[in-house]
Order: structure tokens, then sequence, then C-alpha cells
């Protein structure tokens, strides 16, 4: 891209000036937008790579737990990154397949924790190391099931007016 500044209606988002051939960070939607534009090459994020995949991956199905991950928005970026500069990325396919394959583990994981903390008839739970994405894909299912539970506990518990008299 040639010598110049970028403005957005954010208050402080002046952006540039962007000097040809020297990588600059930039959000993701300018990268993205310059990168359609054919005016950049986007470099991928460090943990992008089909080594360090490979050990977050293995990670997690070993861990009862769930692992931390290299970024919040994970999902978010691979899609992003993968869907508009595969070609700057190296071993795309592989990357996402051990994104993919993360993401199901995790996703399992979810939902047995989920189906665990039905059957137990727990009030709360931790969600350590989860991203807002893996919350809401499992949200609804789990706000219904709770719903469901004080439901069934409230019509167990007897009310206050079904309670015998004493004579």
């Amino acid at each position: 891209i040639s010598r110049q500044v970028l403005w957005c209606p954010s208050p402080h988002c002046y952006l540039g000036p962007f000097n040809p051939g020297l990588p600059v960070e930039v959000p993701v939607w300018l990268a993205i937008n310059l990168k359609q534009r054919q005016k950049c090459r986007l470099i991928p994020p460090e943990w992008m790579d089909v080594e360090k995949l490979e050990e977050i991956r293995d990670q997690e199905r070993k861990e009862d737990t769930f692992t931390p991950m290299p970024s919040p928005y994970y999902m978010e970026l691979t899609k992003l990154l993968l869907n508009y500069a595969s070609d700057n990325i190296p071993k795309a396919d592989e990357i996402r397949t051990l994104v993919k394959e993360t993401w199901d583990t995790r996703l399992a994981k979810l939902r047995l924790s989920a189906d665990s903390f039905v059957r137990q008839q727990e009030a709360h739970a931790k969600l350590d190391n989860l991203t807002l994405m893996e919350i809401n894909t499992t949200g609804t299912f789990l706000t219904q099931a709770l719903d469901h539970m004080y439901k069934l506990r409230t019509n167990l518990q007897p009310s206050e007016s079904a309670h015998s008299q004493d004579f």
C-alpha cells in the first residue's frame, strides 16, 4: 500500500502512515479490507501454526477441563483469515482441520459438562477457559435446561397453601 493515512469514524482511529514492504499491525477488519483490494499480504498470528495447533488439540483431548486457547477469538479469526487470506497462510488446510478438531473436542466436553450439570441438579458452574462463541453455541440448550429444572423444582416443593391445618 502506498504511504497514506487512513481514517475511520471512531475518535481514536487514525491508522498510518503505511510504508510499502514494512509489516504493521492493524485491526482485522482493515487487514481483510486491504487484502480484498490486493493492497497487502496478511501475516497470520503466531499460534496459527500446524505444530502449535497440534499441541493445543492434543492437550485439549488429554485434559478433562478446558485448556486456555491461544486467543479468545481463535475460531472467528481462523474462519476470517482462512476465508479471505488462505493464500497467505502456510498449510491452510491442515490449520483448518486442526482448529475444527479442537473445536469439536471442546464442544463435546461442553455438552458432557452441561449434561452432568443438569443430571446433578447443580446451581452454578464454572466456565473457565471457554470462549464467548463456545458459550453461545450451547447457551440456548443450557438456558432451556435450567428453566426446566427450575420449573420441576418449584412444582416439587409444597406450596404454603397446601399445608394441612391443625385442628
